[in-house]
């Protein structure tokens, strides 16, 4: 049978009474736009919405779609992978996708995380990082190592040892806030480096050091918990205080993984490995969904000595070929071009186009490092006014709390670059 052809009023009745948008209400207040399809950096929309009918994407769909949409190579890689399957089972079975992309991610993460757990988003990615890190002190002997520590103002994901991680304090999973296992916080990191917090870095990871199964952190860059850039030194100081003392330590790459920061991984800024890693977001360039937790060896082997010698964790659709395939041929794409220079080119624009920004009324920061802006009020955002104010420039940003921001995908012209700059300063000034 055909497809039901909806008009744009029939699909916004349709989303209102059966669709939940994410960290919305049901039903929602306000309509969604309608995408209709997309192309390099725009969104074509079924209808114009303030006269735009075309929007430049300035946030790559959450931070994903780092080569833009319908690309040539990523199609292909996904049309040829379909002809063979779609997907099978990861339990007692494997295949070329799912290893290739395996040996990829080992070849080009620092070493020696050299083991690859493929999952299928960025929150199962952290999950499964705490397991491991919870089962290796079970398995060598310490089982009373099953806390976490972590500093303010991060996010690593909405389920349920993630939540624990993020911010207790105003961030958005305030809710569970006694329900959540109970874990470690410090203060949020300073921009620049201080001896002082430092300090408290090194003697919080002691004092806890019997308790704590580790210590995770998104590395130079704190994301959705409020786009917060910190000196690449206290990745340092935490790999020697875990050292030390005993303590495994997690980067959640999510977000900065794959050049974001200028950087191919925000580890290499500090020059240390962490023993877990959590890749994601632009793993298949945004084509599908697909994470990964990569761990060393001392973490594999300590696990696989214990007494229940497996990760006790197997989504349905683990190292799924198709997405695989398209994320062997994202790496691939990335590495191939200059993809430093690209993301240096993006902050040198981006840097110039928010320089307008820091004499707007009620803006309290600007910032940029690598492919990321952000324009930082003093109040909360008008969701609604910087959003209509965004789309009259022709770009599509998603602002929230204070924060106004961008993370434009890697293929964008300067002049794209400039309409999202143009876009966040009016969005600033919309109030």
């Amino acid at each position: 049978m055909p497809e039901t052809a909806y008009s744009p009023g029939e699909l916004l009745a349709l989303d209102r009474a059966h669709v939940w948008h994410p960290y919305g209400p049901m039903p929602g207040r306000t309509d969604p736009l309608i995408v209709q399809s997309a192309s390099g950096v725009r969104l074509r929309l079924a209808e114009p919405v303030h006269g735009q009918r075309e929007l430049v994407d300035g946030m790559s769909s959450w931070w994903s779609a780092i080569h833009g949409y319908n690309h040539p190579v990523l199609n292909e890689a996904a049309h040829s992978q379909l002809e063979r399957m779609s997907h099978v089972m990861f339990g007692g079975l494997t295949h070329e996708p799912a290893v290739r992309l395996a040996a990829r991610l080992v070849e080009i993460t620092p070493e020696p995380l050299r083991h690859v757990f493929l999952c299928d988003s960025g929150s199962v990615s952290v999950e499964v990082a705490v397991k491991m890190c919870l089962q290796y002190w079970r398995s060598v002997g310490r089982p009373a190592k099953q806390r976490l520590l972590t500093w303010r103002g991060g996010y690593h994901g909405d389920t349920w040892q993630p939540m624990s991680v993020c911010d207790p304090e105003g961030g958005m999973h305030e809710l569970w806030s006694g329900v959540l296992p109970r874990q470690i916080f410090v203060d949020a990191p300073p921009a620049g480096f201080e001896e002082s917090y430092a300090q408290q870095l090194r003697d919080a990871v002691a004092r806890h050091a019997d308790e704590l199964a580790a210590v995770i952190v998104e590395p130079v860059v704190q994301g959705a918990g409020g786009m917060r850039f910190h000196s690449p030194e206290y990745l340092r100081v935490l790999r020697e205080a875990c050292d030390e003392h005993g303590v495994l330590l997690i980067f959640d790459e999510i977000a900065t993984g794959f050049g974001r920061t200028g950087a191919l991984f925000a580890a290499e800024h500090a020059g240390v490995s962490p023993d877990v890693m959590c890749l994601g977001k632009a793993l298949t360039g945004g084509y599908l969904t697909m994470a990964a937790t990569l761990c060393t060896s001392r973490v594999a082997d300590g696990i696989s000595r214990g007494e229940v010698p497996v990760l006790a964790h197997g989504p349905t659709f683990m190292g799924n070929p198709l997405a695989s395939a398209v994320a062997c041929a994202s790496i691939d794409l990335l590495l191939g071009q200059d993809w430093q220079q690209e993301v240096k080119r993006i902050e040198a624009a981006l840097t110039q186009g928010l320089a307008p920004a820091r004499d707007l009324p009620g803006v309290s920061d600007v910032r940029v490092l690598g492919a990321i802006g952000v324009v930082q009020l003093d109040h909360e955002v008008d969701m609604a006014a910087a959003t209509e104010a965004a789309v009259r420039e022709g770009v599509w940003l998603r602002p929230f709390r204070d924060l106004i921001y961008t993370m434009p995908p890697f293929v964008s012209a300067d002049e794209d670059i400039a309409r999202i700059a143009r876009a966040v300063c009016a969005a600033a000034a919309s109030g």
